[in-house]
């Protein structure tokens, strides 16, 4: 299977049709959607016509808006209006102080158990998803707290999105590609350090979270048609030979509404009304249908 899928969903009710727009005229099967996200309701409904053909996602959020729980309950993750405020790399610090990981650790797993109970009435089946915004669940802190939620509130986990990517396929397409970003590469190997240390922690969680092959970091904020078509078929054939699912991870929501930009983190708001993401939402629509 492949899934086609797009981050962010909730921000705005105009980017929720931006991306919905995406499966109704391209080949869109899966979202994130914001948990924290206050037009949820009106989100959520806007999908319900397509939600047997559409995988949902809890888009676990530490980067934009307010937090899900009470602020008192998490004084080290938010401010004092209660909005997220540790960034990737002091999380990523914090993994490694060991006064830091332990308050970190408890704090996340209420602010985590307040965000999937939000979602989880939209999950149908009962079977819950999960990934992050900006891909944080990685840190290992943030993951190891993720995992006691899950054992915790014996929680139906079915799939963790684990972005790490195989950086042989870009190398043998460079030139193909038009807008590698050598930042990228650093994300990657960052990323696919954290993978193989939460896999190899928790083969019992992923037995059952069987992660997907992925594809969108490498190529992050710009997965054009022009970018991805020279390494889908090899990414596909790929993921075939070896058995396993492929997500390919596109952002083809922009937020134009001065409200919704209002709420997002200032220093991220460029990505959301960048000329990329409508960029992203063609390449959704000219990419060859699941085979």
């Amino acid at each position: 299977m492949i899934e086609y899928h797009a981050d962010d969903y909730g921000i705005s009710m105009e980017q929720c049709r931006r991306i919905l727009n995406c499966h109704i005229n391209g080949r869109l099967n899966g979202i994130s959607i914001m948990p924290n996200s206050d037009i949820l309701e009106e989100a959520m409904e806007l999908v319900r016509p397509y939600e047997d053909k559409i995988a949902y996602t809890v888009h676990l959020n530490l980067r934009d808006g307010k937090a899900n729980a009470p602020k008192e309950k998490i004084p080290h993750l938010v401010d004092e209006n209660g909005i997220h405020k540790v960034s990737f790399g002091k999380y990523v610090a914090g993994s490694y102080i060991p006064w830091m990981r332990k308050r970190l650790r408890e704090e996340l797993c209420i602010e985590f158990k307040a965000q999937i109970e939000r979602l989880s009435p939209y999950f149908k089946d009962g079977h819950i998803r999960l990934d992050s915004h900006g891909h944080y669940h990685m840190v290992p802190v943030i993951f190891d707290a993720i995992a006691d939620v899950i054992r915790d509130n014996d929680m139906d986990v079915t799939m963790i999105r684990v972005p790490r990517e195989n950086i042989g396929l870009y190398l043998r397409h460079w030139k193909e590609i038009k807008d590698f970003k050598l930042i990228n590469f650093v994300k990657v190997a960052i990323l696919n350090t954290f993978a193989e240390r939460n896999l190899r922690k928790y083969p019992g969680l992923f037995s059952k979270a069987k992660p997907y092959d992925f594809m969108g970091v490498m190529l992050s904020g710009h997965m054009s048609y022009e970018n991805v078509y020279p390494v889908y078929e090899e990414a596909v054939r790929l993921s075939k030979e070896a058995g396993n699912d492929l997500e390919l991870l596109f952002h083809p929501g922009s937020v134009r509404e001065k409200e919704a930009l209002s709420k997002l983190n200032p220093e991220g708001r460029w990505f959301f009304v960048d000329k990329w993401r409508e960029k992203e939402a063609d390449a959704l629509k000219r990419l060859p249908a699941a085979k």
